[in-house]
């Protein structure tokens, strides 16, 4: 018995200093967009643009995560997580680093395009710079253009921002010509040659770009400890709000989740479950989910929480607008 004693004790050493490969995620802390520490808000633009002050909340919510290589995790808090209602125990999948997007990136990221859309949204341009990284193999455009040439226009079109892109190729099919005019190295040059299919019926040219954007305002955004690109809808809705001199949420509290686009496009985002259950936790009682999401939502709704369907900034807006005046009746939901 005592060298049966010694062995478990031993064992149970060692597993607290092991790495255990799970992770063990909750219902993460949600942040009120308009409502800081100290009376500041969390989300506050400057620059030559009005700013107004909103009513109610609008609540970015997350997820929080132990174990991997974010904290450790004892077998303690292991089993305490599977025993835990509102936990969930996951497998630890490693992804070998392959000089991709981190968390912190992807959060930086996702504010930029919210910034990018809520302007547009208010009929604002960003003015962009289109500098081109890579050109694929199957490309028209090889030995024509340049890594390191920035686009200056297409078919006559300049391309002063994203959305000239747009413009540009709206009347064009693959297989269609295209002129485009770059900088390269402060000399301009024309190349020609045939779009490709990207292999859903829509022309592209089989360049790859990084924009830059020189905003007209600054936004700025006070949240600690928080990265990945899910605050994206809920970041453009919210300078939406600061820019607009309507009270659309009149007193409502609402919270989200959802990436964002350049084209506006609400996208999908893991562990929305416990997204909703931390918004309810902090009294929301609308929940503004991705439509790509639904099947997660079904059956997993807390009591008093609503949940709304968007797929685009321009429905996430309505929303907040329908609930504000009370009419959300008609919202779409998940079913």
């Amino acid at each position: 018995m005592s060298i049966s004693g010694t062995v478990a004790s031993l064992l149970l050493g060692l597993l607290t200093i092991v790495h255990l490969p799970y992770l063990v995620e909750k219902p993460g802390p949600t942040f009120d967009l308009f409502d800081g520490e100290d009376g500041d808000t969390r989300l506050s633009l400057a620059g030559e643009v009005d700013s107004y002050d909103p009513s109610g909340e609008l609540r970015l919510t997350t997820v929080s995560v132990q174990g991997g290589t974010i904290s450790d995790l004892s077998i303690g808090g292991l089993i305490r997580a599977w025993l835990d209602p509102d936990a969930k125990v996951e497998p630890e999948i490693r992804v070998p680093y392959a000089g991709g997007s981190t968390a912190g990136a992807d959060w930086a990221t996702s504010q930029e395009m919210a910034t990018v859309v809520a302007l547009a949204h208010e009929g604002i341009d960003s003015p962009m710079m289109a500098t081109i990284t890579d050109i694929d193999a199957g490309s028209n455009a090889v030995g024509l253009l340049r890594v390191g040439d920035v686009i200056l226009a297409i078919n006559g079109t300049e391309i002063e921002t994203y959305y000239d892109l747009e413009v540009a190729f709206d009347p064009l099919e693959p297989g269609d010509p295209v002129t485009v005019e770059v900088d390269r190295g402060g000399r301009e040059v024309a190349v020609a040659f045939e779009t490709i299919a990207d292999g859903q019926g829509e022309p592209i040219m089989g360049i790859w770009f990084v924009p830059s954007f020189a905003f007209p305002l600054l936004v700025t955004v006070d949240i600690n400890d928080v990265g990945g690109p899910s605050g994206g809808a809920m970041f453009a809705l919210g300078i939406i709000n600061l820019l607009t001199p309507e009270d659309e949420l009149r007193g409502e509290s609402v919270a989200g989740t959802g990436t964002i686009d350049l084209e506006g496009n609400v996208g999908s985002i893991g562990g929305i479950d416990l997204k909703m259950k931390g918004a309810s936790w902090a009294g929301a009682e609308w929940f503004l989910a991705p439509e790509s999401n639904c099947p997660s939502v079904v059956g997993n709704i807390p009591d008093g929480l609503t949940v709304v369907s968007v797929s685009t900034i321009d429905e996430a807006y309505d929303a907040i607008v329908a609930i504000g005046d009370g009419n959300a009746d008609t919202l779409p939901s998940c079913g």
